[in-house]
C-alpha cells in the first residue's frame, strides 16, 4: 500500500525573482514539515519539469538543493498530467518495495520567468514539427480543435465549456493560496475574448509562477494520511493529428484500471 503523508503548495501567482528551483525547494520543504518527516528520510524523488529552467535532470538538481541523497531520483514529463503521473510513480516505487518515502514536486515561474512570446513559441513546440507546428498553432488552439469536436459530436453548447471555468474558480476561491479568486458566471466566460473559437480568455488557464509537493510513503504517519486506493494511466497519442476517433479514450482506459486497482465502480464516487 501507499499513502499520501505530506502535502504542501506555495501561493500561486507572481513570484519576481524566484526560479523553479527556488520555489520547488520551498513546498517540499513545507511538505516534509506537514508529514513530520526529516530530509534524510526521503529515499525516492521525483519532480516534474520546467520550461523556464529545462535543465535534463531535474531530479537530481532538486536533490542536490535539498541535500538529499535518495536511492532513486528521476523527472516526470507528461504535460499537464505530470502531477499525478509522478504520484502514480511514487506509488510504484513503494509497491516494489525501492523506497519507503518518495518526495513528489513541480514548479514553474513562467509567468515572470519567460516574455509573452517566449511562453508561446516555447508551448506550441509541444505539435507535430511536420504537420502542425509550420502551421504556426499554439496551445490553445489545438486544445480548440479538441473542444470543437467535442460540441460537434456531443451536442454541447460553449455554454457549456464554460460551466468548468466557473467551476475550477469556484474551487480556486476557497484556496487561500490561488491566483485568481474572484467568482465568475456563464456570462463572464462567454462575453471574454475569443482566443481560438471555440475558447474565450476565461475557458484558458492562466500562467502562474508557483509549485507544489507530495509525500508518498509504504506506510500512514501519526498525521491523517490518505491511502492510494486506485490507479491508473494511459497513453493515446502525443499530437493533436494522430488524436483517436475516441477524444476520451485515454481517461476512459485510466479510469477503468483504478476502478479495478480500487474494487470500486463510478457508482461509488462521491
Amino acid at each position: 500500500m501507499a499513502y499520501v503523508t505530506g502535502v504542501a503548495v506555495t501561493a500561486f501567482g507572481k513570484h519576481p525573482g524566484r526560479g523553479p528551483v527556488d520555489l520547488m525547494d520551498e513546498a517540499a520543504l513545507a511538505a516534509l514539515a506537514d508529514a513530520g518527516l526529516p530530509r534524510d528520510a526521503v529515499d525516492g524523488l521525483i519532480s516534474g519539469y520546467a520550461t523556464t529552467y529545462p535543465h535534463l535532470m531535474m531530479g537530481t538538481v532538486m536533490a542536490e538543493r535539498l541535500a538529499i541523497r535518495p536511492r532513486h531520483a528521476h523527472q516526470a514529463q507528461v504535460g499537464g498530467a505530470t502531477g499525478a503521473v509522478a504520484i502514480l510513480l511514487a506509488r510504484h516505487l513503494i509497491a516494489a518495495g525501492a523506497c519507503r518515502h518518495v518526495l513528489v514536486l513541480g514548479g514553474e515561474n513562467r509567468l515572470t520567468g519567460q516574455s509573452r512570446d517566449d511562453a508561446v513559441k516555447t508551448l506550441a513546440g509541444v505539435g507535430h514539427p511536420v504537420h502542425e507546428v509550420p502551421l504556426g498553432a499554439s496551445i490553445p488552439a489545438y486544445y480548440a480543435l479538441v473542444a470543437a469536436r467535442h460540441l460537434h459530436e456531443t451536442g454541447a453548447s460553449e455554454a457549456d465549456l464554460a460551466e468548468l471555468a466557473v467551476l475550477m474558480r469556484r474551487h480556486a476561491a476557497a484556496h487561500p493560496g490561488a491566483q485568481l479568486t474572484k467568482p465568475i458566471t456563464v456570462d463572464d466566460v462567454l462575453a471574454s475574448k475569443p482566443i481560438a473559437t471555440p475558447l474565450k480568455f476565461l475557458d484558458c488557464c492562466p500562467i502562474s509562477d508557483g509549485a507544489a509537493a507530495v509525500i508518498v510513503s509504504a506506510e500512514p504517519l501519526a498525521k491523517a494520511s490518505i491511502r492510494l486506493a486506485g490507479w491508473g494511466e494511459a497513453h493515446t497519442h502525443q499530437h493533436v493529428s494522430e488524436m483517436p476517433d475516441d477524444l476520451g479514450l485515454g481517461a476512459k482506459l485510466a479510469a477503468a484500471q483504478a476502478f479495478e486497482t480500487a474494487g470500486r465502480n463510478a457508482r461509488d464516487m462521491r
